[in-house]
């Protein structure tokens, strides 16, 4: 970081460098979700959730821990999988040892929505991200390339 070593500074810095990668990050995600919702008619997060459970040997995951990968809070997690559902690319299924868990369990509609769009999707990710100024001119690639760099050095300590 460019600053002096007061923590007043080492902090200020920190938060302009981490507000520059929160607003980074956000326009990213609300390009892809756009993306995905026009070609696939799934949500950002929805998709993120039919990857990770596609990811999966057994194409299930609890609830609770599918809301935790996704950073969301049980309620959320449960609209989520309820969403998903009614899409027909998901169901809930009880967990046979305690009966109280519950698992979001990938099904075939939503096997096939991931064979179709993980391809496409990951070039869009390498699209939006190789043309930083054309997707968002409101971002500078430079600003953005050193508050990455600056957040890095943060955790590296």
């Amino acid at each position: 970081m460019q600053v002096d070593d007061t923590p007043d500074d080492v902090g200020e810095a920190a938060t302009v460098a981490w507000s520059t990668v929160a607003a980074f990050a956000s326009a990213v995600d609300a390009d892809l979700d756009k993306w995905l919702a026009a070609r696939y008619r799934v949500g950002l997060t929805e998709f993120r959730a039919l990857t990770f459970l596609g990811d999966l040997p057994a194409r299930e995951l609890r609830v609770s821990e599918l809301a935790q990968r996704l950073g969301l809070n049980q309620s959320s997690a449960t609209r989520l999988v309820s969403r998903l559902e009614s899409k027909g690319f998901a169901y809930r299924d009880v967990c046979d040892d305690d009966g109280r868990g519950v698992y979001a369990v990938l099904d075939g509609d939503g096997e096939a929505l991931l064979r179709d769009a993980r391809g496409p999707f990951a070039q869009r990710v390498r699209d939006v991200l190789r043309d930083l100024p054309g997707h968002f001119p409101h971002l500078s690639a430079g600003a953005v390339d050193g508050a990455l760099e600056d957040v890095r050095s943060l955790l590296k300590g």
